[in-house]
């Protein structure tokens, strides 16, 4: 009889242990699939992140051209080069600071002592550009440009050209029926969507 009952007790531990392990199990799945649930979702902002800062970047190229050629506003619009050095996406901004960069800076510095007749005054921003991008220290390209600081500075430049431009146009109206009114608007707007989403999350 006592065997009996030692056997049963056996059996019930072994059960409870069993119910146990399973219970563990599937917390262990739970928790699993709330892991990768969670890195989707942050691996989907990091890309909406990403995404932004090349939009933004190639905005401020858009209006840098549209100043050098048909624009022509009165605004401080070489703020742009600032703003591209920091929100320009890391893979163009590697490729721009190495041996590419220092090849164009040295062929864009000859051209413009030597022969400054074949050098065009368009290509002055851009050279600039590539010339900071090569130059700078590895605080300013390395730690500011990934910091928030770097964020709300294209956040300052973007709010200050907005302003600046709907002063020029004569109205938030002009801005958006004049010539090149929507499109320079349009720009601008997207100069600011970055750094506010980038601000956003970091401050969450």
């Amino acid at each position: 009889m006592e065997m009996k009952k030692s056997y049963l007790a056996m059996k019930r531990e072994a059960s409870v242990g069993s119910d146990l392990i399973d219970s563990d199990l599937k917390e262990i799945g739970i928790a699993a699939k709330k892991l990768a649930n969670h890195a989707i979702m942050l691996g989907g902002i990091g890309f909406g992140t990403s995404f932004l800062a090349w939009i933004a970047s190639f905005a401020a190229i858009y209006l840098l051209i549209l100043d050098r050629t048909n624009w022509r506003s009165n605004m401080l619009t070489t703020l742009l080069i600032p703003y591209i050095f920091l929100s320009f996406p890391s893979l163009l901004f590697g490729l721009f600071r190495g041996d590419i960069g220092k090849w164009l800076s040295l062929i864009a510095v000859i051209t413009r002592l030597f022969f400054p007749k074949h050098f065009p005054d368009w290509l002055e921003a851009p050279a600039a550009l590539v010339l900071l991008m090569v130059v700078s220290p590895s605080f300013l390209a390395d730690t500011i440009r990934d910091m928030w600081i770097g964020t709300f500075i294209c956040l300052v430049i973007g709010c200050y050209l907005l302003q600046e431009h709907i002063r020029a146009s004569g109205g938030f109206r002009n801005s958006f029926t004049k010539a090149n009114g929507i499109s320079n608007t349009i720009g601008i707007i997207l100069l600011l969507v970055y750094p506010v989403w980038a601000l956003i999350l970091h401050f969450l």
